[in-house]
């Protein structure tokens, strides 16, 4: 079972400055940035996932510029990501069409011959056909019953674009592996699909429209599949939101999952921030420390607007919980004393008001009890990560996107190696082959970007 990382221009500026929060002078975005594999030094997943839809073109709008659209289909997948390298030419490429960027049309605005295509054109080592998501969801259905109108439409669409992209690749076997796309409102309709597309000819299978249902929910589709098709077919489960529950997942035959999710919760996770292993395997959160920059966080604007604190405060405030914090990770400041100023400034931030607004208040203590746990356990202290072992502190403030993202690129060396060390990849052998004309081009091995942080 192998972690595939789904990107979406992860990449972070290998000389920011932490202390005065600013880009490394004249970096052009992109070109000087480094993906969590050359910040690393090592890959963090084993292989990484790239969505048309993120790639973006005539049909739809993605995150790619214009100009990076057009260099990823010339140069390929491999270059553009920089996977490249020696070190990194045995990762595969996946790609999808990033179904949930055209849910509300009436059609993928994609045909499978402009998918093949596309997968061709940039050299990916795996595509899937083109799906169309089904939101509905019923685990009580037996067999291929119910399904409103609309979700039976889009059942048909994904499996005749799955048909049409089977035939339309038929040449380009040896160049990259298609995977057919499994949509359905129910275990029975999923499995049904699993069916038509393992008798299609497709020997791997990539399970859609999870990122809805529960982890409960999934395992009831995978039971159902499971029984309609081959153990020898491979299964890959696109979008798995659930990523910390994978070691509940063993028992599927799962080859192959894709998620942003440990990078994601970096930043967008209330409490679960900073991911550490544990002896049972599983993973141990931590809170990140709120420290926003004074005059861009909109909840300290709307305080100084109203004239709860003024901004000259909130930037005084601001130094004096990052000094407090770097002085406490140096030894030279108490835990208690650095809570108090990091709280100070950090309740209004997160709450929206100020500490003496809410004395006792359940959200402050909270708030307050969340943070001594890191700072106490001093999480950072314990990985020797390349973004650790150079951020120290750093890696546990929640500040500007690229102290954030460097906490997300741990996150993700952590989840790889718990997924790598659960008893059900124990002796297995779940290499994803790479077909084998696709040629790689000879370069060093050795990436020009470090984890140095100029702190």
């Amino acid at each position: 079972m192998k972690f595939i990382f789904a990107d979406s221009l992860d990449h972070v500026d290998p000389g920011y400055d932490f202390l005065r929060d600013r880009y490394s002078e004249g970096r052009t975005p992109y070109w000087d940035d480094a993906y969590p594999h050359e910040i690393m030094g090592y890959a963090p997943y084993k292989g990484m996932l790239v969505s048309r839809g993120i790639v973006g073109g005539a049909a739809v709008g993605g995150k790619y510029t214009e100009a990076q659209s057009m260099r990823f289909r010339r140069v390929g997948a491999r270059e553009f990501l920089r996977l490249d390298k020696p070190a990194f030419e045995h990762l595969p490429i996946f790609g999808d069409c990033g179904a949930f960027t055209y849910h509300k049309e009436e059609k993928p605005p994609y045909t499978p011959e402009d998918t093949a295509e596309f997968y061709d054109d940039a050299r990916f080592t795996h595509g899937c056909s083109v799906d169309h998501i089904i939101f509905d969801f019923d685990e009580s259905l037996t067999g291929f019953e119910g399904g409103t109108e609309e979700a039976r439409r889009r059942f048909e669409i994904t499996l005749e674009n799955a048909a049409a992209f089977r035939t339309a690749t038929q040449h380009m076997s040896n160049r990259f592996t298609p995977m057919g796309v499994i949509q359905g409102w129910s275990p029975g309709s999923m499995a049904e699909s699993a069916r038509r597309l393992v008798t299609m000819g497709y020997d791997y299978l990539a399970l859609g429209g999870t990122v809805p249902l529960k982890a409960a929910q999934i395992k009831s589709c995978l039971i159902a599949i499971r029984d309609a098709i081959p153990q020898t077919t491979r299964l890959h489960i696109l979008g798995f939101a659930k990523a910390d529950e994978i070691h509940t997942f063993g028992s599927f035959n799962i080859t192959s999952f894709d998620t942003t999710s440990p990078l994601i919760r970096a930043f967008k996770d209330a409490k679960a921030n900073y991911f550490l292993p544990t002896k049972s395997g599983k993973l141990e959160y931590y809170t990140a420390i709120r420290v926003p920059q004074a005059l861009e966080n909109p909840k300290l604007q709307r305080l100084a607007k109203r004239g709860s604190l003024n901004q000259e405060r909130l930037v005084s405030m601001e130094k004096t919980a990052l000094a407090a914090l770097r002085s406490y990770d140096k030894g030279e400041a108490q835990m208690e004393e650095t809570l108090d100023s990091v709280l100070a400034y950090a309740t209004p931030a997160v709450l929206g008001t100020t500490i003496d607004e809410l004395p006792g208040a359940k959200a402050v203590k909270d708030l307050r009890d969340r943070y001594e746990r890191t700072l106490r356990d001093r999480p950072w202290k314990r990985c020797n990560c390349p973004i650790c072992s150079a951020l120290s502190i750093e890696v546990v403030i929640f500040r500007a996107s690229n102290r954030n993202k460097r906490r997300g690129i741990h996150n993700l060396g952590v989840y790889d190696a718990l997924v790598d060390q659960l008893p059900s990849n124990s002796g297995r052998n779940d290499n994803i082959e790479i077909p084998s004309d696709q040629s790689q081009t000879e370069r060093s091995a050795h990436s020009p970007f470090i984890c140095s942080a100029s702190i």
